[in-house]
């Protein structure tokens, strides 16, 4: 690929373009409004595949219980919509070396289906959970790095001094092989950028509650959340939303970002700059109020 191809593969894409979406889909509340605003945004966005990214919690999930758990939720959300979509389940386990990739039904699928792009028709990846099944596929189709640009919503802002973020620590050597893999890459930080997108629960009741199935679903779910919440002048971040805001982000509408070298998480959890680092574009504000306007206008169609 060119440098100028490259460059051009960080931009917002014009035109309608093909996406693919690796999803921790039932770890929080954010992944089903980010898959339904996907699926809502068909103008621009087609989505080919959605692939079920691994999560675990010590003593409530295993990695392998995550998967399926997302797996699950990504049927329902589908089901609900009354949409037909590929759905593949992912990685098991985490990786376990910087060689060897986990190979799942989504790993196969995203190398399989990558064949059909090129540098200058890419296939846009969405990544909203831990970077297992992203970082196989570059190992397994090295290729890849060619033919898709990847979207990742993870790690902190760089202000913040430290970036122990979950979706980043979850897997941090799959972190670590993308960031370094010279993919065309968007970073979407959480603290200090996505953390302005959150919704409270009278805007919830205001603007979802009773529009849909799918709005009820998706506001209910936030709503049940609130119950655990110990201040309960609450809000809730739908942080895996603005990944998605940043494929339609025409004209910096609902966000910006700058090209720079790409900043790689120490054990620390520190950011340090590596030599040779590859160049990225990096998310550093967004606007709240566009993207929240959109959202909701799409959801309550």
């Amino acid at each position: 690929m060119t440098k100028e191809q490259f460059l051009k593969n960080l931009s917002v894409p014009t035109g309608r373009v093909d996406v693919v979406i690796d999803t921790d889909a039932k770890n929080e509340v954010d992944d089903q409004f980010a898959i339904g605003y996907l699926l809502k945004s068909s103008e621009k966005l087609n989505t080919v595949a959605i692939y079920a990214a691994p999560f675990s919690w010590p003593g409530k999930a295993t990695v392998a219980e995550g998967m399926e758990e997302s797996y699950q939720e990504i049927l329902k959300l589908l089901d609900l919509m009354g949409e037909e979509r590929p759905a593949f389940r992912g990685a098991t386990r985490y990786l376990e070396s910087s060689d060897e990739p986990v190979l799942s039904d989504a790993v196969l699928d995203l190398c399989d289906r990558v064949k059909g792009y090129s540098s200058e028709r890419p296939l846009y990846i969405l990544a909203i959970g831990a970077l297992t099944n992203i970082a196989s596929a570059i190992l397994h189709c090295p290729e890849i790095k060619e033919k898709a640009v990847l979207v990742w919503l993870g790690g902190h802002g760089h202000e913040l001094g430290w970036t122990d973020e979950f979706n980043m620590r979850q897997d941090m050597r799959a972190t670590r092989i993308v960031m370094r893999s010279g993919i065309p890459f968007i970073q979407i930080p959480c603290e200090c950028v996505a953390s302005v997108f959150s919704i409270s629960a009278p805007e919830l009741k205001e603007y979802l509650v009773g529009k849909n199935p799918l709005a009820d679903y998706l506001a209910n779910n936030v709503l049940r959340a609130q119950e655990n919440a110990k201040d309960k002048k609450w809000a809730r971040v739908l942080w895996d939303v603005v990944a998605v805001g940043w494929l339609l982000n025409d004209n910096s509408r609902f966000m910006m970002s700058r090209v720079m070298p790409t900043y790689v998480p120490n054990d620390g959890y520190k950011y340090v700059l590596e030599d040779g680092a590859p160049e990225s574009s990096y998310v550093f504000w967004v606007n709240r109020t566009a993207l929240m306007t959109d959202l909701i206008d799409k959801l309550t169609k």
